[in-house]
């Protein structure tokens, strides 16, 4: 994206544009109409990248132009959160007459929350020492009176934290405040307010559930949490541990007593529900002891393998989030020869880009 390139008053269009696209292509499944759920037009990303540019006494932040390739300067970036656009001149006036903490970097990341808390992580292209910890202490200390701040050094081989590298933010869905931890380099949607409202369609959309809930891909537990309350007991899987860990500490400071987290890709768990592998990872679980008729899954842009596809096909209802239409609509061609579309949604996560998030609730066909 340009960051140059956004035309607010041209966004109820793009929305419009995509919504037609993703209904057209998914109108051979006979889904009910489109549930649309669009984003704020501008500060709606909590997390951002930018690289550093070095010219002279003077450094900046800059993007590349998708198209041309061509170097963008960035003072302001209206994707980016109220809160990111606060920070960035903050910190640039703290790096520019800095030798030690400017040295040499190249890249900037923000991750920040609608409760207010934001991460630095400053990028080198150099080994950190303890100069550098002693002025980035100084300059922590100092930002700490405008914001809810932590900083992290990251080198080759390197990453030193001052306190945490992990933010806590608190969703309100449905009037109820859920609680996050989302560690830094680890998976957490972009876009808080549309994320937002996927868990209020998630939860209206199992309103009523029978039995337990399987979910696979739960990352550090975002829908879990937000859907154990529909079911009698959640099982989920997980492969990435900073993701597990953070979900097992999420699940503790929001008081659910009825998700467990396993950590296992899909496809040694479709292994071991298939009954043909045993994992010790599963420890005392006893895969049995579930009644899953739902299950619930938000795969990676490659969407489902085959094998999790027949595992998937075997509940009678899905709930299925994508964050690639092209890989939903493949799956689906399996999928919707059991199942019918009984949801349909969009969520525009990635406001002025091509990228769509869509939802679908799957029930069996009747025999």
């Amino acid at each position: 994206m340009n960051p140059q390139a956004m035309d607010l008053h041209h966004y109820e269009e793009q929305l419009a544009h995509k919504s037609k696209a993703l209904s057209e292509a998914f109108a051979r499944y006979n889904p009910p109409a489109l549930e649309v759920f669009p984003s704020n037009p501008k500060h709606y990303r909590m997390r951002c990248e930018f690289r550093i540019w070095h010219d002279g006494d003077d450094l900046y932040y800059c993007m590349f132009d998708s198209e041309t390739k061509q170097k963008v300067r960035v003072d302001a970036f209206l994707p980016a959160s109220a809160l990111i656009n606060e920070m960035m001149p903050a910190l640039l006036d703290e790096l520019r007459p800095n030798p030690s903490l400017r040295h040499k970097l190249f890249q900037v990341d923000f991750l920040s929350t609608l409760s207010g808390e934001i991460l630095v992580s400053l990028l080198y292209h150099r080994q950190l020492d303890d100069n550098w910890v002693t002025e980035a202490k100084a300059m922590k200390q100092r930002l700490s009176s405008r914001f809810k701040l932590d900083v992290i050094g990251r080198a080759r081989k390197q990453k030193i934290l001052l306190d945490r590298d992990y933010v806590m933010e608190t969703l309100q869905v449905n009037g109820k405040a859920l609680h996050y931890k989302q560690v830094e380099n680890s998976f957490t949607q972009p876009n808080a307010v549309v994320a937002t409202k996927m868990l209020e369609w998630a939860i209206d959309a199992t309103k009523g559930s029978q039995g337990d809930l399987l979910e696979l891909y739960c990352g550090n537990g975002n829908f879990s949490i937000a859907l154990a309350d529909n079911f009698d007991k959640v099982l989920a899987t997980e492969l990435a541990k900073p993701s597990v860990d953070a979900a097992q500490h999420n699940i503790q400071i929001n008081d659910v007593k009825n998700l467990s987290i396993i950590r296992m890709s899909a496809e040694d768990f479709t292994l071991a529900m298939q009954g043909e592998k045993r994992f010790n990872r599963l420890g005392d679980i006893d895969l049995n002891s579930y009644q899953c008729n739902t299950i619930f899954v938000d795969p990676p842009r490659s969407g489902l393998d085959d094998g999790t596809v027949k595992l998937v096909q075997g509940y009678d209802n899905i709930l299925y989030i994508s964050c690639n239409p092209e890989t939903l609509d493949a799956n689906l061609q399996t999928l919707s020869q059991t199942h019918e579309i009984v949801r349909f949604a969009l969520f525009d996560q990635f406001p002025y880009t091509h990228h769509t998030e869509a939802g679908v609730l799957l029930k069996r066909r009747p025999v």
